[in-house]
C-alpha cells in the first residue's frame, strides 16, 4: 500500500476507534516551550507538576530568567534532570530576551510552521519535537511532532524507515500525513502507543489499525510458521 494512503487510512480508523482528541488548554508559546522542555524524559504528570511549581515560585518568566541557578532547579526538580533543565530554560530565557528585547513570542504568530520551527531550533536543548509542539499545540500552526509512542507505532506500522532517526522522522512524517490531520493523528498515535502498542507486550489482537501493522503480520507468520 502507498505509505500516504496508509497514513491516512491509520489516522481515519484512529479517529474512529478514539473519537476527536482534545489536548489541554493550550499555552501562549513561550509556556508551551518551557513546558516542552521541561517534558523530555519525563512523564505529563511530573512535567505539569514542575511547571507549576516554576510558576508558584515565579511571578514571570523574567524572575525566572534573573533568579539563581539553583532556585530554578529547586523549583523543577520533579521533572528529572533538573540541574540539565533549569540552566538551560534560564540560557533560553536569556537568549529570546537578547534578540528580541522582551519574553514573548507572540511575533511567531505571524510565520509560518517552518520558520517557526527553524527560529526555536536555534536554542540549545530545542529540538525538532519541541519546537513542533510549539507550533502545533500553542501557534496552531502544522507540525507533526514525533515522540517516542509515535517512533515506536510509526516503526511498527511500517510508516518509516526501521533505521530512520527520530529527528528525521518529523518531516518524513509529515509528508506522510495531511497537515489537517496532523493534530488529531498526532495524540490518536500517542494514546494508542500508551495503551495498547506499548514497547514490551503490546496488545496486538487488541489493536484497531493491526491489519495495517508489518509488526503484527510477522507475529502472525511466526506463529504460523510455528504451528505448522
Amino acid at each position: 500500500m502507498d505509505l500516504r494512503k496508509k497514513a491516512s487510512e491509520i489516522s481515519a480508523r484512529l479517529l474512529e476507534f478514539y473519537g476527536n482528541p482534545e489536548w489541554r488548554e493550550p499555552f501562549p508559546p513561550l509556556d508551551e516551550l518551557v513546558s516542552t522542555i521541561l517534558s523530555q524524559n519525563t512523564n505529563d504528570l511530573n512535567r505539569d507538576r514542575a511547571f507549576r511549581n516554576l510558576r508558584k515560585r515565579f511571578p514571570t518568566w523574567e524572575a525566572v530568567r534573573d533568579a539563581n541557578e539553583t532556585e530554578v532547579i529547586d523549583a523543577i526538580r520533579s521533572a528529572g534532570l533538573a540541574n540539565q533543565k533549569g540552566p538551560r530554560i534560564q540560557e533560553v530565557l536569556r537568549e529570546i530576551t537578547r534578540q528580541c528585547g522582551q519574553l514573548d513570542l507572540g511575533f511567531l504568530a505571524e510565520k509560518s510552521s517552518e520558520e517557526v520551527v527553524s527560529w526555536l531550533m536555534q536554542f540549545k536543548g530545542v529540538g525538532p519535537k519541541t519546537a513542533a509542539i510549539v507550533a502545533q499545540f500553542s501557534l496552531n500552526k502544522p507540525a507533526f511532532p514525533v515522540d517516542t509512542h509515535i517512533y515506536r507505532v510509526t516503526g511498527r506500522t511500517g510508516l518509516r524507515p526501521t533505521g530512520l532517526s527520530v529527528e528525521k522522522a518529523h518531516q518524513h512524517l509529515a509528508d506522510l500525513f495531511p497537515p489537517e490531520d496532523y493534530y488529531a493523528a498526532h495524540l490518536n498515535i500517542i494514546r494508542l502507543g500508551r495503551e495498547i502498542c506499548k514497547s514490551r507486550q503490546p496488545d496486538c489482537i487488541h489493536c484497531p489499525i493491526n491489519k495495517y501493522c508489518n509488526y503484527y503480520s510477522e507475529k502472525l507468520a511466526e506463529r504460523d510458521r510455528k504451528s505448522s
